[in-house]
């Protein structure tokens, strides 16, 4: 089930506004089940070349799905960006189902520890990830860490077999790290 968060810059939000949004994206909730609660987050942007931006972005416990489009119409853009999440999840739900029937799919260990007073020079680890590295090239890992919305992504580069990272740089583009195996 989502809920709704939706803010308006330089624009009003009206009643007419909100429920159209929330019209659009509640046909998102046909790809979850029924258990998961989620808020959408939207926000709606009008500049001063009468152009309407919108952002939305829906965290999930498994992902984050984020998506903008900008168009001469707000309710446009408002279409316009619920196709592009829906395109997201299919394909997202394609890509996990068609890799659970190749392999199956390997838990991830989580550990946080009890937070203590630490004096803040202190290089001490305050949490702990355990992953199952899953061989895929480069772009393939770029879709993931996208989908996962983090800023790095580590995996197996199934061209050489080694452990890679790839990360968003500050200027918006890709950078791979491959270590000597």
């Amino acid at each position: 089930m989502l809920s709704f968060n939706v803010r308006g810059e330089n624009i009003e939000v009206t009643d007419a506004i909100r429920s159209y949004v929330e019209k659009k994206i509640s046909k998102l909730e046909k790809y979850f089940d029924d258990s998961a609660t989620a808020t959408a987050h939207v926000n709606l942007k009008v500049y001063s070349d009468k152009t309407a931006k919108v952002e939305v972005t829906i965290p999930l416990p498994y992902l984050v799905l984020r998506a903008e489009e900008t168009s001469p119409d707000m309710y446009g853009s408002v279409d316009l960006v619920t196709d592009k999440l829906e395109r997201q999840i299919r394909k997202f739900k394609t890509k996990i189902n068609r890799k659970s029937r190749e392999r199956g799919i390997k838990g991830m260990e989580l550990t946080v520890p009890e937070a203590e007073a630490l004096p803040e020079e202190s290089m001490q680890v305050v949490r702990t990830k355990r992953v199952s590295l899953k061989p895929m090239d480069s772009e393939e890992a770029i879709l993931q860490m996208n989908m996962l919305g983090h800023e790095f992504f580590i995996f197996e580069d199934s061209e050489t077999n080694g452990t890679s990272i790839v990360y968003k740089r500050q200027d918006g583009r890709y950078g791979l790290i491959e270590t000597d195996e």
